[in-house]
């Protein structure tokens, strides 16, 4: 067997793999090749650093690497790692990732990244055995706005990305998908929430299956969170929110009191190379 980057694969054999990878996974992913086309491009996804298992012409394991700047950092961000149920046990990803670091060094990367259920203790000991750490918690929620304490004081306006100044937005709390360098490559629709004219909360939603990728007060009060989930209630129904920081208890408070299961938890790891 021999590890090779993906730049030329057949896009159709990629995602034959990477589904066979996840049945029967924690959560269920979806099946839309043309979904995983869209996610990785926003992700920024480089195949020509993202690396396979070959057995002969099968492609038997995979690392799908995103690369972009965080922090003044450029950074590898694991956006899917699996391998066929039929070849586990023969410590495929841990080949790829001899293979693959000293690659991403010489482009430049400084730091590889990934997130993994906190469920999935296998792949947790595998990432430790690599070196990952564990460098952040994130909660998962789901469900309909059961909101009762509306508010009435303030504006709702759609805006574009260029209406907010994102350095003052705290960016770093953001997972790799939720993050503006992300969201902005896709096709998200912007809401600001004014009080007297000036910005109090917002949040970046994709219209067409509900999913919240960044929502946030400008300032921490109770009033404030209160205009923020009556605006979206006005929008929004159900809704989905991927990767809050647990650090983040006052949101994920509101989160709770609004309605909606904490539905998955995950850890972000990181390995500096």
């Amino acid at each position: 067997m021999k590890v090779k980057n993906l730049e030329h694969i057949d896009f159709s054999m990629l995602m034959d793999c990477f589904l066979k990878a996840f049945e029967n996974y924690f959560v269920k992913m979806p099946t839309d090749h043309e979904y995983y086309k869209d996610r990785w491009r926003m992700a920024n996804v480089r195949f020509d650093l993202s690396y396979g298992m070959f057995d002969g012409d099968k492609l038997v394991g995979f690392i799908i690497n995103a690369i972009d700047e965080r922090a003044e950092n450029l950074i590898a961000f694991n956006t899917g790692t699996g391998v066929l149920p039929e070849y586990r046990g023969q410590r495929i990803v841990n080949s790829i990732c001899q293979y693959a670091f000293p690659e991403l060094q010489k482009n430049g990367i400084t730091t590889c990244r990934l997130e993994v259920i906190k469920d999935n203790v296998r792949a947790i000991k595998a990432y430790n055995s690599i070196g990952f750490k564990i460098t952040k918690s994130y909660k998962c929620f789901s469900g309909d706005i059961e909101f009762n304490d509306e508010a009435s004081d303030f504006e709702l306006k759609k805006v574009d990305e260029a209406y907010f100044d994102w350095s003052s937005l705290h960016q770093h709390i953001y997972s790799w998908d939720n993050h503006i360098n992300t969201i902005k490559r896709g096709s998200y629709s912007y809401y600001a929430i004014l009080v007297e004219g000036k910005l109090d909360s917002y949040f970046v939603m994709q219209p067409d299956n509900d999913y919240v990728a960044q929502l946030d007060v400008i300032d921490s009060t109770i009033h404030s969170w209160n205009r923020l989930f009556t605006a979206m209630k006005s929008i929004l129904k159900t809704i989905k929110i991927n990767n809050v920081d647990e650090r983040l208890n006052q949101k994920i408070d509101f989160l709770k009191k609004v309605g909606l299961k904490n539905t998955v938890d995950q850890y972000e790891m990181e390995l500096n190379l």
